[in-house]
């Protein structure tokens, strides 16, 4: 046979070989995923003036080196909670609404592909997240979030994208939970479905009418616990890890809890808890085969995952010229002196007894609504507001939410059963002089919600007007002695009293009415007699205006007994938790 030829045919017959190996294919996609930034746009605190570890501003240096490498292939998505925390956000939602919401043009600058609601985005109301909504120029998730006057979703229930031949489907849901926290009116024409439902309708829509590759998780939800109704579970992303195997990657958050974990069945979770000081990152490898036939197959031959701690990053430059103009117009915003305080106030002090940060709100509510009796818990884990000058900004320290004032009917017994549940979660049963008397968890220390406490510390509701002692070493259900009102008038366990709170306990939130009032949840809606018109910093504001120069002060209407006891116990626990 002629040389030439036979070369011709030993390359014909290679030739199937050839192509074949040219059908196989290895693609990379990266995924980072922000939660729970809640207004962490810019490296100045604008709460406490003074500069801000991590932030979006760092955030968006990390994403331009990632994006070297991995170009389109980077999958940028926000979990929510964004329209919440700082000054910047209440400025853009309710002072400057006449411009695009900044937690809007972060997003857009950045160059984000999904993102989902948060219970905090449907706190602000209708007006703001709406617009929001419309402010963003990526799509907005959330497939349990209904329209009741269509049945359909509100916002888009999913994303599918392409990536060098990868079909990528992105799943976004909200924490079906809100009805418990916030007033009807805030997410009229809206209900919430139950999540672990929700994804596996839309999983098997994802695998068999979109044909996804790959199933990414965004939800605006915790791992596990929280409320439990027989309708929903507020934190479901362990559960939708377990039962749903279709899931490549859950990105989660809600619950300020920084994790990552794979699951048996190779879901990989991740949560890089708040406030824009780390990011989610997963990192899938792919094998794409027989790419253009109909035998072709995708398989996720490696998945990596971490939680990147971003606060060593350069802050972007370029992001804060940008941003410039309005952060000046948040810094005068702030700056605004409203009156001064004699003396400072400590959050901290709350934990421990009576004391002026958390009385102070109290005396508002009363005066505000010539209540009968007033509960407050502090939102704030350890905020100060030093003695001097009073600014704009001291007033999210003072008040961290947007929340309203609410005024409940409620019978002697109920506020008694309240406040039982409220120290339950909060104080030790002492069985000795020697034992703890606040609820501490080791494991607790890391979490941005406890900080060491066992329990939720925005659900330790004292109260006002009532004159009562709360002794540690009763059992659960039977520490609470309510002696009188402060006034001295006798308190009646039977009859009915007009009680001040703010609307996310007035609607149910921490539950303390509905399992430790025991009040059904369907009934509290008939007994709101008062809700505020305005949240309940601006109230605040104007006390502060009013008086000038104010004198905080504690009502001293509550103490711990046995006091030979609580004393050194709460000097012991103060250290171990405060480091004083």
């Amino acid at each position: 046979m002629n040389k030439s030829i036979l070369i011709t045919v030993m390359a014909l017959m290679c030739l199937p070989t050839a192509m074949m190996a040219k059908k196989d294919k290895t693609v990379t996609l990266q995924f980072i995923e922000t939660t729970d930034v809640h207004g962490a746009f810019f490296p100045y605190n604008y709460t406490e003036r003074k500069p801000m570890k991590g932030t979006m501003a760092r955030v968006s240096t990390f994403l331009k080196k990632q994006r070297q490498q991995y170009g389109k292939n980077l999958i940028l998505l926000d979990n929510g909670d964004i329209l919440q925390g700082q000054p910047t956000c209440y400025y853009s939602n309710f002072v400057k609404t006449d411009e695009p919401n900044i937690a809007a043009e972060v997003i857009n600058y950045l160059n984000y592909d999904a993102q989902t609601f948060g219970n905090h985005d449907v706190e602000p109301g209708h007006a703001v997240y709406d617009k929001w909504i419309k402010d963003v120029k990526c799509p907005m998730l959330g497939a349990n979030i209904i329209d009741t006057n269509t049945g359909k979703c509100y916002v888009q229930p999913y994303l599918m994208l392409e990536r060098e031949g990868v079909k990528v489907a992105i799943l976004g849901m909200l924490t079906p939970a809100i009805p418990n926290w916030l007033p009807a009116g805030l997410w009229t024409g809206l209900r919430f479905e139950e999540m672990v439902s929700c994804a596996k309708r839309y999983v098997k829509i994802l695998k068999e009418q979109e044909k996804a590759d790959v199933i990414i998780g965004l939800f605006h939800s915790g791992w596990d616990g929280g409320i439990v109704t027989n309708e929903y579970s507020e934190d479901c992303a362990k559960i939708i890890a377990e039962q749903m195997p279709e899931f490549d990657v859950i990105f989660y958050g809600h619950d300020h809890t920084e994790r990552m974990e794979q699951m048996p069945n190779g879901v990989l979770c991740l949560d890089p808890s708040c406030n824009a000081v780390k990011v989610a990152q997963a990192t899938l490898t792919l094998k794409i085969k027989d790419e253009k036939r109909k035998t072709r197959s995708v398989e996720v031959v490696e998945k990596k995952g971490a939680i990147v701690d971003i606060t060593g990053e350069d802050i972007d430059q370029e992001y804060m010229a940008h941003f410039q103009p309005q952060m000046e117009n948040v810094r005068h915003f702030v700056e605004r002196q409203i009156g001064s305080f004699t003396i400072p106030m400590r959050s901290r002090d709350s934990f421990f007894g009576s004391a002026a940060f958390t009385d102070y709100i109290h005396e508002l509510q009363l005066e505000h609504t010539k209540a009968d009796v007033s509960f407050n818990a502090p939102l704030t884990f350890n905020s100060e507001i030093q003695a001097g000058p009073v600014y704009m900004s001291d007033m999210f320290k003072l008040y961290r939410y947007e929340n309203k004032i609410y005024v409940l009917r409620m019978t002697g017994e109920e506020i008694r059963k309240h406040l039982e549940m409220s120290y339950d979660l909060w104080v030790n049963t002492m069985t000795n002089a020697d034992d703890h008397i606040m609820q501490v968890s080791q494991g607790a220390f890391n979490d941005k919600q406890r900080m060491g406490f066992k329990n939720l510390t925005f659900n330790f509701d004292s109260a006002a007007g009532i004159d009562y002692e709360v002794d540690v070493t009763k059992p659960d259900g039977q520490k609470v002695h309510i002696l009188q009102f402060s006034n001295g008038q006798p308190f009646d366990e039977k009859a009915w009293y007009r009680v001040a709170m703010n609307s996310y306990r007035g609607n149910g939130g921490g539950e303390l009415l509905v399992r430790g009032a025991g009040i059904p949840k369907d009934s509290i809606p008939g007994r709101i007699e008062y809700m505020s018109e305005r949240d309940q910093r601006h109230y605040l504001m104007q006390k502060i205006e009013r008086e000038k120069n104010v004198t905080p002060k504690a009502l001293n209407n509550w103490k711990f007994v046995p006091e030979e006891w609580a004393k050194p116990a709460l000097e012991r626990d103060r250290k171990l938790i405060f480091g004083e």
